[in-house]
């Protein structure tokens, strides 16, 4: 069973955390996908690793590069894992679960990221959260504080005294 995160994102947006959040999946030796929800978000995620630091960039490809298999970090609105990821980010509001079982299922970990200043994106994560605690998965539920560091709020199933 993977390890299931779920990020609130309250001070920064997923857009300036992602890339450390993905610098460290690496440095862990982690192939990683990234699920969006649009090709719109796709690509826009595509544009910010390649320019979100002036001097560094993180190597990733999308379907329309050549050996997808290859990819350290590979962006997708599929449920395709071309490069057998260990960890799968979903942003945008993307399925966690069906995504746990099969072939598209990351080894390691999966981590949901969502806005919590957007009503939609909040909604559709506690009903993630609900779903996936009700299917007995193991959650840990992090939070930014105002210096944008994570905190744990939350974990089920609840430890016991």
């Amino acid at each position: 069973m993977v390890d299931i995160s779920f990020y609130h994102h309250q001070t920064r947006k997923i857009e300036d955390t992602l890339p450390t959040l993905l610098e460290r999946s690496l440095a862990r030796g982690w192939r990683v996908v990234v699920q969006a929800t649009s090709d719109a978000r796709v690509n826009a995620l595509d544009q910010r690793l390649w320019s979100y630091r002036p001097e560094s960039f993180l190597p990733h490809g999308t379907k329309r590069d050549a050996s997808p298999e290859t990819q350290p970090i590979y962006l997708t609105c599929g449920d395709d894992n071309p490069n057998n990821a260990d960890v799968r980010f979903f942003v945008e509001g993307a399925h966690i679960a069906p995504i746990l079982t099969g072939d598209a299922a990351p080894a390691e970990r999966a981590v949901l990221l969502f806005d919590g200043e957007d009503p939609e994106e909040l909604a559709n994560a506690r009903a993630q959260w609900k779903e996936l605690r009700d299917a007995g998965q193991t959650l840990v539920y992090q939070q930014q504080d105002d210096s944008g560091r994570w905190v744990e709020k939350a974990r089920e199933p609840k430890a016991k005294a």
